[in-house]
């Protein structure tokens, strides 16, 4: 299917942009902390400089856990690539974005509930972060980061659950690097200058378009799943011989 990593990749930025009041509540005081205890008194190139190692730390994280979940998921496909499977590998990746707008709407505290899922795992991982601290330079911040990428988070778990269903390494590092620039904006805007950006992301008619959207993708994505047939004679015009289900809709 034309287009389809775009959309999903589209809905993955949106999803971070959006989920930026979430991501800032549980990600802002490490912003504050690796930018420096007494932010006022660092020049502006100084907290840039932090800022932005801790987030691409954060992001760093995100990429190598969607590579790693793509991959997993590309290992399953290939002890089992029947299209019945590749189906249900669409039809997971679909529900996740949509779970994803739903809880964007506000219309889904299912994505919060889950974030304890992770609880065990963080308790081994975080103990790591305190060899970073304090975060007074680039390189530590960017250490931070990379430990504290891997906080409990319902938002990162959907997005994750879409790339384990790509079942493409690649596909799957794509979707969490898209993830992670659309939090960008709300995490440097505190202290900085995206204040503007961040607002528009926060606001009611933007959260709620960015859902449709989001949703829209999801749904789109169940049909060609539950309806396989609609879109066969296109897939097949896009795959040479031989080529599986999946590979058809990169």
């Amino acid at each position: 299917m034309t287009g389809w990593i775009e959309a999903t990749l589209g809905a993955a930025f949106l999803a971070g942009l959006a989920g930026g009041a979430h991501c800032a509540a549980m990600c802002g005081g490490l912003v504050g902390i690796a930018s420096g205890a007494r932010a006022r008194e660092l020049s502006r190139r100084a907290w840039w400089q932090r800022a932005l190692a801790y987030n691409a730390g954060r992001i760093s994280s995100y990429v190598a856990a969607g590579a790693l979940t793509g991959a997993l998921g590309a290992a399953g496909l290939s002890l089992r690539g029947t299209p019945h499977v590749q189906q249900i590998l669409l039809a997971l990746m679909s529900g996740a974005l949509i779970v994803l707008g739903a809880y964007i709407g506000g219309f889904a505290p299912l994505v919060r509930t889950i974030e304890s899922a992770g609880a065990v795992l963080w308790r081994r991982i975080e103990p790591h972060s305190r060899r970073f601290l304090p975060a007074d330079s680039a390189p530590r911040a960017f250490g931070l980061g990379m430990v504290w990428g891997w906080l409990p988070c319902g938002m990162v778990y959907a997005v994750l659950v879409a790339a384990l269903a790509a079942a493409d390494p690649r596909h799957g590092a794509l979707l969490m690097l898209a993830f992670g620039i659309g939090t960008l904006p709300n995490l440097l805007a505190i202290g900085a200058s995206f204040g503007y950006v961040a607002k528009l992301a926060r606001s009611r008619l933007a959260r709620t378009v960015f859902a449709v959207l989001i949703v829209g993708v999801g749904v789109f994505g169940m049909f060609m799943a539950t309806q396989p047939a609609a879109h066969a004679s296109e897939a097949a015009s896009h795959v040479a011989p031989g080529t599986d289900f999946m590979s058809g809709l990169r």
